[in-house]
């Protein structure tokens, strides 16, 4: 699941990636263009309403190109991104 919220009065645009916790075989992390594709920058949090998930803050505008990479180098792609590309989600913030 992916969700976006904007802000007017800061001009940003926050996204939380999210992913059914009982899915996940191990630590995952949402790598992209925010975070210079860098592992393990953002790793998602298991939460008690049962998703693993965490948030970044972009500029508003701004479009985002993700991939999460699981346990042992797996590369897989949200099917709630806005566009799936060779290269990964796409979002619009």
């Amino acid at each position: 699941m992916l969700k976006k919220s904007r802000s007017a009065r800061t001009a940003t645009s926050t996204l939380t990636f999210a992913l059914p916790a009982a899915e996940l075989d191990g630590p995952v992390s949402v790598v992209g263009t925010f975070n210079d594709w860098t592992p393990g920058a953002h790793p998602l949090r298991r939460r008690s309403n049962g998703t693993a998930s965490v948030s970044v803050t972009v500029p508003t505008g701004t479009t985002v190109r993700f991939r999460y990479l699981g346990e042992r180098g797996r590369w897989f792609d949200d099917a709630d991104a806005d566009a799936i590309t060779p290269e990964g989600g796409v979002v619009l913030a």
